[in-house]
């Protein structure tokens, strides 16, 4: 068996997996982030991060595919579980994080668990137990318009309790975080001697969440967004190494392909395009009579590269759209179908691409993430250098298409606005 393993991760989404190994790797530890369940040992780590794409799918699948990563993380002697969920919280009140994280609880025979997305660095904050996204409370934010899960209650008890079967949440506030991890451990005791098993845990700044991580190092599970790890290896007296995010050079063309709907992309995708970038816009509405949108997606690519200047040039494709214009798509081909339609043809675009010579590929959203890695064929990233908090590079064997390349997977909600640009600039 490999050396046991420091810490076990299970991400509900692609982005989501990389942005915590991201964290894990700047905070010193050395991470392999696998896309799905591994079928062997990973030896030479002190993590690994489990990738699924759980987050939108059926409560009692994600249950089922959560439960799976655990026994395989359980094997590897796994000392502390961390389910991984977005820093804007993002599940309808049936789920998945309530659901999952019951499941997780009871088979590890937990007895409490702390929850917080908060990620101070990347604007995330909690605050009596409300989501803050930058200023604005989540409820208030661009995700209250998101087309699978919208998020219209910053109240994260009340959010967590509404999916939780069958155990009682509370609040472990600022006030109490603040005073230091002998306080937090003090709340949590008092939190379970009134049969309270999850407790939302307040944070503003980085330091809560290193007081988080030292209050927390005996805990069996924890429940968060990517903030908390920077906490974590600490305990296990490891400090930050450059060499850890190093990654072998760089070649080939450079391609974004996006997915995303979120306030942010929307932005990225504006200002590529107001920068004279060449881009290809997907309209969904073509996708459903069976147009050959990826071939003509693809054509436009071959085309674009036959200019000697572009070889050193990003291409975007997009499928990335305002609220109003998804929810006219949505009414016309059904939520579900019209997700899924786009992810299968943004998915192929992005094989693609990489076909005709693409090995510098951004990927923005965590559904079109995952579903393009799947048709990459990619099983394990190593993790590289950070772009924006949250998003770093990657390097991975794509056996679909028999190449080696660089990968980046952002969350819809994270980078700035010059993030297609300045991606390629920290790779190069």
């Amino acid at each position: 068996m490999a050396t046991p393993l420091l810490l076990g991760c299970i991400a509900d989404d692609f982005t989501g997996a990389t942005d915590l190994a991201n964290n894990l790797v700047r905070a010193g530890m050395r991470v392999v982030q696998s896309i799905g369940v591994p079928d062997a040992p990973i030896d030479c780590v002190d993590a690994v991060v489990v990738a699924l794409k759980s987050r939108t799918i059926p409560s009692h699948e994600a249950v089922t595919r959560s439960l799976e990563a655990l026994r395989w993380l359980q094997a590897q002697g796994c000392r502390q579980v961390y389910f991984k969920v977005c820093s804007t919280f993002d599940s309808t009140p049936q789920g998945n994080i309530g659901p999952v994280a019951e499941a997780l609880m009871q088979a590890l025979d937990a007895p409490f668990c702390c929850v917080t997305p908060a990620f101070p660095e990347n604007a995330r904050t909690v605050y009596k137990g409300h989501l803050f996204v930058g200023d604005v409370l989540l409820s208030d934010s661009g995700m209250r318009h998101h087309p699978l899960t919208p998020m219209t209650d910053a109240n994260l008890v009340r959010v967590m309790q509404a999916q939780c079967a069958r155990e009682k949440v509370g609040l472990v506030d600022h006030a109490v975080v603040r005073r230091g991890a002998e306080a937090v451990r003090s709340r949590i005791a008092a939190l379970q001697a009134e049969g309270v098993r999850f407790g939302i845990v307040d944070a503003v700044a980085d330091d809560d969440l290193r007081t988080l991580g030292r209050a927390i190092a005996d805990a069996k599970l924890v429940v968060a967004g990517s903030g908390v790890a920077i906490g974590l290896p600490q305990n296990h007296g490891l400090q930050p190494s450059a060499s850890a995010a190093q990654l072998p050079p760089a070649q080939g063309t450079r391609a974004v392909v996006s997915g995303s709907c979120s306030t942010a992309t929307n932005e990225q995708v504006r200002r590529f395009v107001a920068a004279g970038g060449a881009a290809f816009a997907i309209d969904p509405l073509r996708l459903a009579p069976g147009d050959d949108v990826v071939g003509e997606a693809l054509a436009f690519h071959l085309s674009f590269r036959r200019k000697p200047e572009s070889m050193s040039s990003p291409l975007l494709v997009y499928s990335t759209a305002d609220p109003d214009a998804v929810k006219s798509v949505q009414t016309r081909l059904g939520v579900a179908e019209a997700g899924a339609m786009v992810e299968r043809v943004l998915a192929a675009i992005a094989k693609g691409l990489v076909d005709q010579g693409v090995r510098q590929l951004v990927v923005a959203g965590g559904e079109t993430s995952g579903a393009a890695v799947q048709a990459l064929g990619v099983r394990q990233m190593r993790i590289g250098p950070q772009i924006d908090p949250g998003v770093p590079w990657c390097h991975a064997r794509a056996t679909a298409c028999d190449a080696d390349v660089h990968l980046a997977l952002k969350s819809g909600n994270f980078g700035g606005p010059d993030f297609f640009t300045r991606a390629f600039e920290v790779l190069a």
